[in-house]
């Protein structure tokens, strides 16, 4: 991994640790008048929309640098796999030798034979 890898790495998970913070320190839309008008009366209160604070912006702007750091990471990363990862790709091709080698063959000892005339015949004769 090159240098420029590893500094995409660390910014976004700088990113994935600032959105995770910024989230937490957001309440929910209806937390003050969720008590006053039930659960599910709290968001006709402030509306469809709601109010968009500098820290629900904020949390826009980490999250679409997150997913801008997230292809631009797969897009570094895709590039090493033409490398090849297999350890039998790095080994280097050997040239098969010109003649076959003889090996030569120990001999049988007599009695590892099968007698030929107590040998029982095949089942299709």
């Amino acid at each position: 991994m090159n240098w420029v890898q590893t500094l995409a790495v660390v910014f976004h998970v700088l990113l994935a640790f600032a959105i995770v913070g910024l989230v937490l320190l957001q309440r929910g839309r209806g937390a003050d008048a969720g008590a006053g008008f039930g659960a599910g009366a709290s968001g006709t209160v402030f509306g469809a929309r709601g109010s968009a604070s500098f820290l629900s912006r904020m949390t826009a702007v980490l999250a679409t640098l997150f997913f801008l750091t997230s292809l631009g990471l797969s897009y570094l990363f895709s590039r090493d796999a033409a490398v090849p990862t297999s350890v039998m790709d790095r080994v280097p091709a050997q040239q098969a030798p010109a003649e076959p080698a003889v090996v030569p063959s120990a001999p049988v000892p007599e009695d590892a034979l099968p007698d030929m005339e107590t040998a029982p015949a095949p089942a299709g004769e």
